[in-house]
């Protein structure tokens, strides 16, 4: 995807500028697309007209961009209709939210609509995401409201009521009961927050938990399940968890396809409730499921005709709420559940460790990055070249935990590495990453010490915990327990050169800190020492000489004239790749080293001619240090480490857009790149050493312009 770092820090400036000002939260949530509910609606109900949304409009880009685009027949027949258009009166929620008001249409978004079904359960977290007091009726506009959370905020998305429609019937999910609309304006604001309908195409359950919840996720895969996989899931529901599984298939192609069982492959569908009953002269764990079409269910054991129904009483099954209807609901026996389902997935809001029946204080640290090609996308392990440059954050581990065992003193942490936007982007093209993480013990001689680990750490250094594998979501998450001190945790791609936005996301059950390492800038202005006449080599007596002839009586040379003579000398270096200064690259070593730069004469003397051919000198040796096997470029990997040894400490952020500005389209960086990126970051280091006041500066427009225009 194209990088654009002015918008990327923009944003990021905003979005801290907004946390400090409360934005973000429960209480006070970001308006999306800068809509604000409240002003819109007056704004309709004062105007007597309906709410039209020109941010998502009711239109083909709103359907999707391929199966559902401009060029498909599927949205020929598509009619965007208000929900009075549809029906005699209609109603936001009737009789309560409840899991038979989701039933899923012509999308493959039941990972979707099986986060709904969960949603129910919990009525308190179900307002949280559908506000209460949206009507047809009083005060009715056509305009609704919904609020999810979108990588460490919660956002108000704003609709209007237009849904498409086909015959006059709902094209995706709707109600059982045909005059309820809820679910179907949930699912348009979940579809706006991503971009299109299309885009909620194919997904996991856990996705829209979270985005319902900001909880944290984490998996069991059925082979691998501990013994005590019942109680975990029990507990889990009676704290407001959410709940989903799934069976996996091993042929793409045959998704979504129904066994003999009438279980569905490939499919999610949402856990409802776990409970235990008397059958016969013993006790049953009982699992009830929900599939999100609200039709196709189980026909084993304890389905809903099933024989095993005969020997409960009454008060039995209506404590269970067991009714025989075709309403995708259904009961089976846990083992049976075990030998079907391949995997369950469970968000909580907290981390509480489900195996434990202490409810803990957890706290939680949440930190952005972004891995950039070229610059700060490394890869994993298996690329020590580049590893080392991935975004790095420092954990520190204050407290050992209440219940440590054993004498042992440990801490428990979950670590859970988010990816951003795949989804929103994947009409450019794109998919989810494969992502994960590890996690490095910090010597102790270096706590403190808030600077870049780089690459001999990591080649002689092993992790002390890591992700159990990097995997294609958009979440890869895991508990650990680790002894009290400091970390590094290094989130990354497992292929280098895919550029992405993340978060990272650590919560623990005493107090942690985790942030970004981010090096201090600095610079040392180390001056080269001036040959002596005597030490003169014979390149340099040759370029004193040309400066000579070049300069003529004035003694000066222009930008043109050091243009010449800097291109006939490099032009002998034949392992240096290069097709010469360029007039602009000239005129910014001129500025570096002017003496009278602020008189604007634009000309050096003999003297600071020596000066910047000394430090050309210099810099061509660290080019040379780090050009890959003589082929005269660098790797923008490897610039790191060049700029370092130049004098030149920076961030994350400002290697991101030496990347950008200098780099080529194969991440490589030539001797004239190279070059003017020293001259440029030495001229603004002592440009802003100038005018200094305690690390920040203060300039006129003036100013500002007469140093940039002429650096």
């Amino acid at each position: 995807m194209p990088y654009t770092p002015s918008g990327f820090f923009c944003d990021r400036l905003i979005r801290e500028r907004e946390r400090r000002d409360g934005e973000g939260s429960l209480s006070k949530p970001l308006r999306f697309s800068g809509q604000d509910f409240t002003a819109l609606k007056q704004e309709c109900l004062t105007k007597k007209c309906l709410f039209e949304d020109d941010t998502f409009p009711a239109s083909v880009e709103s359907l999707g961009y391929k199966e559902l685009g401009h060029k498909s027949n599927k949205v020929k027949n598509i009619v965007w209709r208000r929900p009075k258009e549809i029906c005699e009166n209609p109603q936001f929620i009737v009789g309560g939210a409840s899991r038979t008001d989701i039933c899923q249409g012509d999308l493959g978004d039941c990972w979707l609509l099986a986060a709904i079904a969960c949603l129910t359960l919990n009525e308190k977290l179900l307002y949280r995401v559908v506000p209460q007091d949206q009507s047809f009726s009083e005060g009715y506009g056509g305009i609704f409201h919904f609020q999810f959370w979108r990588y460490g905020d919660w956002v108000d998305v704003v609709i209007d009521d237009r849904i498409p429609t086909f015959n006059n019937q709902l094209v995706f999910t709707k109600s059982a009961e045909r005059n309820e609309f809820w679910s179907a304006l949930l699912e348009k604001a979940y579809a706006k927050l991503h971009g299109s309908y299309e885009a909620l195409k194919g997904g996991n359950t856990t996705e829209a938990m979270e985005d319902f919840t900001g909880g944290v996720t984490e998996f069991y895969e059925m082979k691998e399940a501990p013994k005590e996989l019942y109680k975990i899931m029990k507990k889990a529901l009676e704290r407001g968890s959410m709940m989903g599984c799934s069976i996996d298939s091993l042929v793409p192609a045959r998704f979504e396809t129904r066994t003999v069982t009438g279980l569905v492959k490939g499919h999610a569908y949402s856990v409802t409730a776990v409970e235990e009953s008397q059958h016969k002269a013993s006790k049953v764990r009982l699992v009830r499921l929900r599939n999100p079409w609200g039709q196709v269910e189980w026909n084993g054991p304890w389905s809903d005709n099933s024989k095993e129904w005969v020997s409960l009483s009454k008060g039995e099954k209506d404590q269970l709420q067991h009714q025989s209807a075709e309403d995708g609901e259904f009961w089976m026996a846990f083992e049976d559940f075990k030998k079907n389902y391949t995997k369950i997935e469970i968000c909580n809001l907290t981390p509480d460790a489900l195996e434990d029946d202490k409810i803990h204080k957890w706290t939680v640290s949440v930190n952005e990055g972004r891995w950039v090609r070229g610059c700060s996308a490394g890869g994993c392990r298996n690329y020590p070249d580049t590893f080392w440059t991935n975004p790095q954050f420092r954990l520190c581990l204050l407290e050992e935990d209440d219940d440590s065992e054993d004498n042992e003193v440990a801490c428990s942490f979950v670590v859970s590495l988010m990816q951003k936007n795949r989804r929103k982007e994947r009409k450019l093209g794109a998919n989810l990453f494969t992502i994960g993480f590890a996690i490095y013990e910090v010597p102790k001689e270096m706590h403190g010490n808030k600077q870049h680990m780089q690459k001999d750490f990591f080649l002689f250094n092993s992790s002390k915990a890591r992700c159990k594998s990097y995997i294609n979501l958009r979440e890869v998450t895991q508990r650990f327990r680790l002894s009290p001190g400091e970390y590094v945790i290094v989130p990354s791609t497992y292929e280098p050169h895919q550029e992405g936005e993340f978060i990272l996301r650590v919560f623990s059950e005493k107090r942690n800190t985790s942030e970004e390492i981010e090096n201090r800038i600095e610079a040392d202005h180390t001056v080269p020492a001036p040959a002596n006449a005597g030490e003169e080599s014979e390149e340099d007596q040759q370029f004193r000489s040309l400066f000579q002839q070049i300069a003529a009586d004035e003694m000066e040379v222009t930008a043109n004239e050091l243009k010449n003579v800097l291109n006939r000398v490099v032009s002998k270096h034949k392992d240096l790749n290069t097709e010469g200064f360029s007039l602009e690259c000239c005129r910014s070593m001129i500025a570096l080293v002017d003496v009278s730069s602020m008189d604007g004469t634009g000309r050096l003397s003999l003297q600071e001619f020596r000066h910047l051919w000394n430090k050309i000198k210099q810099w061509q040796g660290i080019f040379r240090h780090y050009s890959s096997d003589q082929a005269g470029i660098i790797n923008s990997y490897e610039m790191r480490n060049a700029i370092n040894d130049a004098g030149f400490r920076l961030n994350n952020q400002l290697y991101d857009i030496i990347t950008m500005r200098y780099a080529n389209e194969g991440m490589n960086i030539d001797f004239d790149s190279f070059i003017s990126c020293l001259v440029r970051l030495e001229a603004m280091f002592r440009a802003f050493q100038a005018f200094d006041q305690d690390g920040t500066i203060r300039l006129s427009v003036l100013e500002w312009l007469q140093l940039t225009m002429y650096a």
